[in-house]
């Protein structure tokens, strides 16, 4: 069987850089919880996998540079140095760093640049100031790992007591690798011999695949060796110096704690391991004594059939501890829920979602042109059947959506971060809250909002929070807050950034807007109205101009992107309390339910979430058309826009005249239209380049007929509508 290296290489260049984001969670989360040893643990385990399996591959600068990343963090373990601010800090820094050299290996024949050269030298030297041993230990305390029994050491049931072993405990797992370096396994146990009597060796082989997938060239094996000698710790783990590389060692001197057992039992890589065999394979139980059990087992047997369980005999005969023995029931469980969780997921490369929804569009579409043809014929069977399979197109169509729809709390975790680096730079302490993280949106979606959340994040850090300083002096709490929060609204998803900061000085924005003629001197627009005003492209108000923001560059940009994707940004403040930007997206961009309208011979499709009904025009509400813009709907106004006129279309109104009434930010506008043409499943179609700057219009879409229908951008529209309207007003005073 041949392998595809190229593809082995792109699996591990996308697993190391999902560790280094899993890495970066949990030394944030270790920054708040010093104390959680599983957090720790789970960074350790990052960073030696990283390691593993770049030395698999032979990439020794990742490898190098991971080395003495894991050598602090096993110190850490260990409790030799401890958990603060600036060590954390430099653990981050070098997950980006490891990040950096996996993205040369992506590129391939990519090389990192002068500068990062610089700063992995940096980082080295601090990070070596971290592997020194502590101030007055000697080097022979550091040498010297042998564990020496004090007579009256009680041996109690608990994490601290020790298990009855004169011998040593070694746990190998060799690395897949090892043949082709050049190793023999069975050499490393001859020489072993060498130092001491080796006194039992289980050989497992749990991981060997079957024969028609097994290479010759990769090892499968693992051994757990009880061993009887003089030589301390350092010595015999220099036995395997050279299969170290992608290969799994613990070492137990005689007489160690339970808790090393404990910690050895959860460290075990097998799966679904039978009870017995995960306790003698870690020297917590011998042969004998688990045959001993097994027959106390058979010979239990109840009337009903069942038997007492084996873990409960063990502990009875006073063969295994207890506590020894919850470790390794855990260890079931979890291999049992790990192996579950797997079989529920398979991974699908993204363009294949991606051809699956293009797919799906056509078929939409095909479906849209079989109706037609089916109302045409007017044959009754034959509209049943077509109406049959536009039930079941409609179940694909959002079937196939919804693989592509992910939580965004995925991308707002990636801010803890940001949050954390921002705050120590500016010297303020921010607490980042996440609410509606389980919100999901389309892939695509997620992928292009990064970037302007990215900015909205910063300049909230910056200029929205004050320093802990200015907040006790205004009677607030010396740390800040930034607000994440999505929600569903009407079929779109609405995110929401939030701080608790100073708000916005609406004065001093609508003086900056005077002074560059954006508001005329005898214009005093709404405060919602002056506070959009930052939107506008280079506009700034800030004092000064820092690393983080204050340019004016990049709020306008905010806007374009967000516009983009058919998508609208809002933004409230309140002096003194803070301020909220609100984006608005719709859930997906590539199907859609609409509402089919006809204008002339014009087609136009709206968004069906947001229709709230259908009113025929009477004949004096046409007559009013002329002379006013907007209605008396059942007591309430209706402003309306005509689309007709807006949008220039040819030939006279017909007989009849409808209003499709629009709900947008819990806003009611109507839309003036001639046919009311029904529900349409629409497959959005993007409008080219030399069309990427109209306004009102969010894409395009075939119709059964193979005509063309325009999909309204309604956000767009009646803002563009409302532009026009308060510039008329403002021209006749």
């Amino acid at each position: 069987m041949s392998l595809n290296l190229d593809q082995i290489l792109k699996t591990f260049i996308a697993e190391a850089r999902s560790l280094l984001k899993d890495m970066e969670d949990a030394l944030l989360r270790l920054e708040a919880d010093p104390g959680d040893a599983d957090t720790l643990g789970a960074i350790f385990r990052a960073a030696h996998t990283i390691k593993g399996s770049a030395g698999l591959f032979g990439l020794d600068p990742i490898v190098s540079f991971t080395h003495i990343v894991e050598d602090v963090l096993d110190r850490l373990r260990k409790a030799e140095i401890n958990v603060e601010g600036d060590l954390v800090a430099l653990l981050l820094e070098s997950g980006d760093h490891i990040l950096e050299l996996v993205n040369v290996v992506a590129d391939q024949d990519g090389q990192l640049d002068v500068a990062a050269r610089a700063r992995e030298n940096d980082l080295r030297k601090r990070l070596q100031a971290y592997q020194a041993p502590a101030a007055g230990a000697s080097a022979q305390t550091s040498r010297d790992t042998r564990v020496t029994l004090s007579p009256d050491a009680p041996l109690r049931a608990s994490g601290g007591s020790q298990v009855e072993s004169d011998n040593w405990h070694i746990s190998l797992r060799l690395g897949s690798d090892v043949l082709r370096v050049g190793t023999d396994p069975t050499s490393l146990l001859r020489y072993l011999a060498t130092l001491g009597e080796i006194v039992s060796i289980t050989t497992l082989a749990d991981a060997m695949p079957t024969a028609q997938e097994m290479d010759a060239e990769t090892c499968y094996l693992g051994f757990e060796i009880n061993f009887k000698s003089d030589a301390d710790k350092e010595t015999i783990a220099n036995v395997f110096e050279f299969v170290h590389e992608g290969s799994t060692l613990h070492v137990l001197p005689p007489f160690s704690k339970i808790s090393e057992y404990i910690e050895l039992i959860c460290s075990l890589p097998e799966e679904d391991t039978c009870l017995g065999e995960i306790l003698v394979s870690t020297g917590a139980l011998t042969r004998q004594e688990l045959a001993d059990g097994l027959a106390a087992q058979q010979s239990s047997v109840k009337p009903d059939g069942s038997t007492t369980l084996l873990g409960e005999i063990l502990v009875r005969q006073h063969s295994v501890e207890p506590v020894v023995m919850q470790a390794t029931l855990d260890k079931q469980a979890q291999s049992r829920d790990s192996k579950a969780k797997e079989n529920r997921y398979v991974r699908v490369h993204a363009d294949k979602l991606d051809e699956l929804i293009n797919l799906v569009g056509e078929l939409v579409i095909a479906g849209a042109g079989a109706n037609l043809l089916a109302l045409r014929a007017k044959d009754r069977a034959l509209r049943e059947a077509t109406s049959v399979v536009s039930g079941l197109v409609e179940e694909i169509r959002d079937s196939a959506l919804r693989l592509r729809m992910v939580p965004i709390g995925e991308t707002f975790n990636r801010f803890h971060r940001v949050v954390r680096d921002v705050g120590r730079e500016l010297g303020k302490d921010i607490e980042l809250s996440i609410t509606g993280a389980d919100t999901e949106l389309d892939k695509t979606v997620v992928e292009k909002i990064g970037d302007p959340l990215m900015h909205l994040v910063r300049n909230a850090l910056d200029h929205g929070i004050e320093s802990a300083a200015a907040r006790q002096a205004a009677g607030k709490p010396a740390k800040g807050t930034l607000r994440l929060n999505a929600y569903h609204d009407s079929g779109s998803i609405v995110i929401e950034i939030a701080d608790d900061g100073g708000g916005l000085s609406r004065d001093r924005i609508l003086q900056k807007a005077r002074d560059r003629g954006l508001v005329a001197a005898d214009v005093t627009p709404s405060d919602h109205d002056i506070y959009n005003l930052i939107f506008e492209a280079g506009f700034s108000t800030a004092e000064a101009v820092t690393s983080i923001s204050g340019r004016g560059v990049g709020m306008d940009v905010v806007k374009r992107n967000i516009t983009a994707l058919r998508g609208t940004v809002d933004l409230g403040s309140e002096p003194g309390q803070g301020t909220t930007v609100r984006i608005c997206l719709p859930l997906t961009l590539a199907i859609i339910d609409g509402f089919l309208v006809g204008v002339g011979t014009s087609s136009f499709v709206v968004p069906l979430d947001m229709v709230v009904e259908c009113v025929e025009l009477t004949a004096a509400d046409r007559q009013a058309l002329h002379e006013r813009s907007y209605l008396n709907l059942r007591g309430e106004v209706l402003p309306f826009v005509q689309l007709r006129r807006h949008f220039e279309v040819e030939g006279v109104a017909g007989r009849r005249e409808n209003i499709v009434v629009v709900n947008y930010a819990g806003q009611k506008s109507g839309l003036v239209v001639d046919e009311l043409l029904g529900e349409f499943q629409t497959v959005i179609k993007p409008l080219g380049k030399l069309f990427s700057a109209l306004r009102g219009i969010s894409g395009s879409t075939i119709l059964g007929s193979g005509e063309v229908a325009l999909i309204l951008d309604v956000p767009s529209l009646l803002q563009q509508f409302a532009q026009q309207e308060t510039l008329k007003a403002v021209q006749h005073t």
